[in-house]
Parts: C-alpha cells; sequence; structure tokens
C-alpha cells in the first residue's frame, strides 16, 4: 500500500514503510518471533502457528493491502506491524533479542498516526498469550477470549480494541 514514506531513527533502530523488496525479512521475523523466544505456547502449538517464514506472492498480496511499518537494526529487520482494513492491526512481531527496547511502542504510534489519517474510529486486533500485555499496556481492552485450531491443535487468544480519538 503506497501511502507515503518517511524514515525515523531512534537510538540505533531506524523505522520505515516495509517496501515489497522487505516482505521476505518480515516473514522471518514473524518466524523468529513465534518460534524462538520465551512463550506461553507449546512447541508444537507454535509449529503448527508459524511452520515455516513466509514468502512468496500469497504472503507479498497480503502485506501489500496494508499499511505495514518495520524496525531495522542496520539491515536486519527486528520488528514490524501492519493495519489492514477496517482498522484491523493484522500483524506485530518482535524478534526476542530486541523485546524490551520500545520497537514495540513505536511502531504502533505509526500505526496509530496512520489510522487517525484514514479517520477510523477503532482498532482492533487478535493477540496471543504473549502479546496480551502489551496491548494492553497501550490502551486496548479484551473483547473476548478466543480459540482456534490449526491442524488439530488449540491456541488461545484474544479479540481486544481500542478506540481512536481525534
Amino acid at each position: 500500500m503506497s501511502l507515503g514514506s518517511f524514515s525515523f531513527n531512534t537510538k540505533d533502530i531506524c523505522y520505515r514503510i516495509a517496501f515489497h523488496a522487505d516482505y521476505d525479512l518480515l516473514g522471518e521475523v514473524m518466524f523468529d518471533a513465534v518460534r524462538n523466544g520465551e512463550s506461553q505456547y507449546s512447541e508444537e502449538q507454535r509449529e503448527v502457528w508459524v511452520p515455516y517464514p513466509r514468502t512468496g506472492a500469497d504472503w507479498a498480496k497480503r502485506l501489500d493491502s496494508q499499511f505495514v511499518i518495520a524496525a531495522f537494526h542496520n539491515s536486519e529487520s527486528v520488528g514490524f506491524m501492519s493495519l489492514a482494513e477496517r482498522g484491523y492491526i493484522d500483524f506485530a512481531y518482535i524478534r526476542p533479542n530486541f523485546r524490551g527496547r520500545g520497537i514495540f511502542r513505536r511502531l504502533y504510534e505509526k500505526i496509530d498516526a496512520e489510522s487517525r489519517r484514514q479517520q477510523l474510529n477503532r482498532l482492533w486486533v487478535h493477540v496471543s498469550l504473549n502479546a496480551k500485555v502489551a496491548f494492553e499496556s497501550l490502551g486496548f481492552s479484551v473483547v473476548t477470549r478466543e480459540t482456534v485450531e490449526i491442524s488439530g491443535i488449540e491456541l488461545h487468544r484474544f479479540e481486544m480494541e481500542k478506540s481512536v480519538v481525534g
């Protein structure tokens, strides 16, 4: 989605709108975020959730239809967040080694600004057990707890939402 471009730096992290050429890197971030580091999900659950890094035409088509902001350390992609239609935050992932540095909040700030530019009145998201606290810290509240099934394996998650004011 072409919505202009910007880039800004904080400490050693650069934030910018993701380009088509970045998408495979973002698939690797998602894989790393889900499969490595601490998690409330079992290895079996994480394996069915993200069995491999996402790549290819379907992945690119999905991201092309969204506003995607990415964080980079040097040339390494370390996190990303995306805003899809109707205020849905589709992806929000940070590499385990880069958590706790404020990257999630800074990515969200750009998503929030874009939602205001689009004049949305609500943001909503399906969050993992791991991400619930991070979204609560941004003012999101739980709408419902859900259970989804992937390849016969159940995963718990939450639907959360936040009003956009201004």
